[in-house]
């Protein structure tokens, strides 16, 4: 099997594929995770996000556990998510959501601001706690599943960026291109795991498009003034209507203006302006007079239409799949995600805890599958 994609999403399923099964890795970019997973500020939240997606975050924590015992070390640390309202439309999102989910509990506004002592309280209209989130560790996950890939006989090649995918006899034929080089391999099986390239990537194929979008999100960290109240076990904070989030980071802050700009596929620097707005919008509910910072980055967070993980085939073009959409939850949800992605390719019967808790929250896998409505295919098939 081929895979490409080198972030979270391709190293994840390569890992899980790899097991009893040839797979190669390839990864267009001169290293691993340089994009998207490599920049992320990666939490582990219940209940975030769509019902699929709270499913796959639900299901991946008993596995994330057990990649601890495995590695050694934790790839999850307790952090809550403190969800604030400072307007009326902020405290309808939050006094609905505290209703619908869970996961997430009312809290008094002298408790909130006793949670995050910068919080100003006469803006502050209620507030929500998610005492079960965690702070992940993307790099890490990641490099657990590069090892894991290996140990399984996977290889992984970098600066390989596929320049073509033609269907033979068998299978596909895949062209893979480097400075003064060119070669190709063939394989029956190709898992398109890359992010807002996936697009490009399927029309090389000749397959329709999934309509994916790459939204841009910037993070700064700001240099808190001294003598502020900041501790490094603040929880993280983040607005009910998802304008801004700030969260411990060092002896600094990191925060985001939780923008969603379309962008195309590429290298995505941080606008002054976004990192502006970031200061702004925290020192307008806080007493901490941020004022500069120590740096800035912005990834892409790439959804498909639905706001949906796509995972399998098209009828249309067999042997062609697709592990995509991760959008903002690709930390979160990969340990199940990849388990469930790496059945569906495989034609395997899909993990009993996975399919659980899609049940469990409402959704089922074909909620998931690349041949649902509205990700340029036919009907849906569900994995056997």
């Amino acid at each position: 099997m081929v895979v490409v994609g080198g972030g979270i999403a391709g190293m994840s399923v390569a890992a899980e594929l790899a097991r009893g099964r040839d797979v190669l890795l390839v990864e267009g970019e001169p290293e691993l995770a340089r994009h998207t997973t490599g920049r992320s500020a990666a939490s582990y939240i219940p209940g975030h996000g769509r019902p699929p997606a709270r499913a796959l975050i639900a299901a991946s924590r008993a596995r994330f556990d057990a990649f601890a015992a495995e590695a050694g070390h934790p790839f999850l640390r307790p952090r809550p998510v403190l969800r604030v309202a400072h307007d009326e439309d902020e405290e309808r999102l939050l006094r609905a959501a505290i209703r619908d989910l869970e996961t997430l509990d009312e809290l008094p506004v002298a408790d909130a601001v006793a949670r995050w002592p910068v919080l100003r309280p006469e803006p502050l209209r209620a507030a929500g706690v998610v005492e079960g989130a965690q702070d992940a560790d993307p790099l890490g996950l990641h490099q657990h599943y590069r090892r894991t890939l290996r140990h399984r006989g996977g290889t992984i090649r970098t600066g390989t960026p596929v320049t073509a995918l033609a269907r033979t006899a068998s299978g596909w034929r895949v062209g893979l291109g480097s400075p003064g080089h060119t070669e190709h391999v063939d394989t029956d099986t190709v898992v398109l795991a890359a992010g807002a390239w996936t697009d490009h990537l399927l029309a090389l194929a000749g397959a329709p498009p999934l309509r994916l979008r790459p939204l841009r999100r910037t993070i700064a960290i700001a240099r808190v003034p001294a003598g502020a109240p900041v501790r490094r076990d603040d929880p993280f904070v983040v607005s009910a209507a998802e304008r801004w989030y700030a969260k411990p980071e060092g002896e600094h802050l990191l925060v985001s203006p939780s923008e969603e700009t379309p962008a195309e596929p590429g290298d995505p620097r941080p606008d002054e302006l976004d990192v502006a707005r970031a200061l702004e919008a925290v020192n307008a509910v806080t007493t901490l007079g941020l004022r500069s910072v120590v740096t800035s980055w912005t990834g892409l967070r790439t959804f498909a239409p639905d706001r949906a993980l796509v995972i399998g085939d098209r009828p249309e073009h067999p042997g062609l799949h697709l592990f995509a959409g991760q959008g903002g939850s690709g930390i979160e949800t990969a340990p199940a995600a990849a388990a469930l992605a790496a059945a569906v390719i495989s034609g395997d019967v899909p993990p009993p805890d996975v399919l659980a808790a899609l049940h469990d929250h409402g959704a089922e896998v074909g909620a998931l599958l690349a041949t649902r409505p509205g990700t340029g295919a036919g009907t849906s098939r569900a994995p056997r």
